[in-house]
């Protein structure tokens, strides 16, 4: 059975589609970004010899370093741009929560997070050893009932003093409200970014833009075979959810961008890859400040295409600076 859905516009983009001849005044942006707040911990040291207990390699801490990470990462992102920006999100009531909110002070983002008493602040604990990581380990509790009703009612009350909004859903808990903040924000005129997670992306409904990786977007479509294939499945739900635009990105494939007029795509930059852990939060930061700077969709996914190059370059979760996007 043919499919009856009308053929769309395709755009290859490339840098000089949109050469700058100065920086967009991404000062002027005001980014709210409401999510899944944790903190990356990176354990660096040499690797000498094999345990004796096991056969693993014994790592010898010689360093330690703490970043944001998740929602706090693409906070750290946008505010890295330049953009003035804002935090809302959930964190415990411990040392680990204390260090995210230095951690915001010192990266000049405005934080609301909620202290939650009953839990732990999400942390990610990386061990690097000779430039590789070697092993993971995840601390993570939901935030409690009340805490996120606390954290809604504050949302609203801070969605006057945004232009711009990224929800970013790592599925820890934080966004189960996520349906009625996009509502509330598209009735007040926001543009609305959502980096979705999970086999459902039915509380998405009414974003401006939803921004899924390969995987996620196989996870809520299925497979595809063909262009063409992944045309259709991507339109219909676009048109499903009611979005103004769904961004792919595609990895080593760079990225799509389909809307109801067009669909415009920009291949990876070509460059070595050394981490790709947080090239989305770059991506979406990077998407979300542009658009609010009043740029086209062509020039801005082509920036945060550039971005996501940039940061790929960088060990662990890092950011690209205003300078880094628009040299010169």
């Amino acid at each position: 059975m043919k499919s009856t859905m009308p053929m769309t516009p395709s755009r290859l983009l490339v840098a000089d589609d949109y050469r700058q001849q100065a920086a967009p005044e991404l000062s002027a942006v005001r980014l709210l970004v409401v999510g899944d707040v944790m903190l990356d911990r990176y354990w660096f040291g040499e690797v000498s010899r094999i345990s004796p207990e096991a056969p693993v390699p014994v790592v010898r801490i010689e360093r330690r370093e703490e970043r944001l990470g998740g929602a706090a990462n693409v906070a750290r992102n946008a505010a890295a741009l330049g953009a003035y920006t804002g935090l809302l999100g959930v964190a415990g009531a411990d040392e680990a929560g204390d260090e995210v909110e230095r951690l915001l002070q010192g990266a000049g983002i405005h934080s609301y997070l909620k202290r939650d008493e009953a839990i732990s602040t999400i942390i990610k604990l990386r061990v690097i050893g000779r430039q590789q990581q070697m092993v993971r380990i995840d601390f993570e509790d939901a935030p409690t009932e009340t805490v996120l009703r606390d954290k809604l009612s504050q949302f609203k009350a801070l969605l006057p003093e945004y232009d711009v909004i990224i929800l970013s859903d790592y599925n820890k808990g934080a966004l189960v409200n996520v349906a009625e903040m996009i509502a509330l924000a598209r009735a007040a005129g926001k543009i609305v970014l959502v980096d979705p997670k999970g086999d459902d992306f039915t509380p998405y409904k009414g974003a401006s833009i939803l921004t899924p990786n390969r995987a996620e977007l196989q996870r809520v479509v299925g497979g595809w075979k063909s262009e063409t294939q992944l045309l259709e499945k991507a339109q219909a739900l676009r048109v499903e959810l009611g979005l103004d635009a769904l961004l792919l990105t595609r990895s080593e494939e760079g990225m799509s961008l389909f809307t109801a007029d067009e669909v415009l795509h920009v291949h990876a930059d070509a460059r070595e890859v050394f981490d790709v852990s947080g090239a989305g939060d770059t991506v979406i930061a990077t998407l979300a400040t542009m658009l609010g700077t009043g740029a086209p969709l062509g020039e801005a996914l082509v920036t945060a295409n550039r971005a996501g190059g940039i940061v790929v370059g960088k060990l662990g979760t890092a950011t690209v600076t205003r300078d880094e996007l628009f040299p010169g």
